[in-house]
């Protein structure tokens, strides 16, 4: 029986302080002040975000690669269990319903079955505003069914939002009392 070998790869942090905010022990002086000053050459963060740097090219191609090799090892379980992979591959259809079914669960439209609704409206608000980002950004590129599912699928959540938002905003009914003689 032939032996199956195991690629494997080692996951390094490069980040010079710890959560603290001290200085790694593993890392050097002389690494840190050129991380530093690579640092320095970045862009300013926006909204005080701070952008690590790029990986090398060399380390973008090794982690396409690895992950390209364990989607591939994937597929090959996924076929051996009797499914397609195809029907896993990623479409622009699947990413728009994933943020469709997102907003849905966050207006507590949607729940796991036997699971209580939760409602999240900065949440729900959110996904619908990323799928009008995509609807935007997009424009002029997609094809009509691509158009129209997105079209639609932000006219829904916009309408259930607003739904779920003026709900929320009544005041609760009072009970009715039956006055029994």
């Amino acid at each position: 029986m032939a032996e199956k070998k195991q690629d494997s790869f080692t996951v390094t942090d490069r980040r010079l302080f710890t959560s603290e905010g001290e200085l790694r022990q593993e890392t050097t002086e002389e690494q840190a002040s050129t991380k530093t000053r690579a640092a320095i050459a970045q862009p300013a963060p926006v909204d005080d975000v701070v952008v690590p740097p790029l990986p090398s090219a060399a380390e973008q191609k090794a982690q396409a690669d690895a992950y390209r090799k364990s989607s591939k090892d994937m597929d090959a379980r996924v076929e051996l269990s009797g499914h397609s992979a195809k029907d896993l591959e990623m479409t622009f259809e699947r990413f728009l319903a994933s943020l469709y079914m997102t907003a849905m669960v966050q207006l507590g439209l949607m729940h796991e079955e036997g699971g209580q609704p939760r409602v999240d409206l900065i949440g729900a608000r959110q996904t619908i505003d990323t799928l009008s980002l995509m609807a935007e950004k997009t424009k002029g590129n997609l094809t009509s069914a691509e158009e129209n599912f997105l079209q639609n699928s932000l006219y829904e959540v916009r309408m259930a939002y607003v739904e779920v938002t003026n709900a929320l905003a009544r005041p609760p009914k009072a009970p009715v009392h039956s006055t029994g003689t």
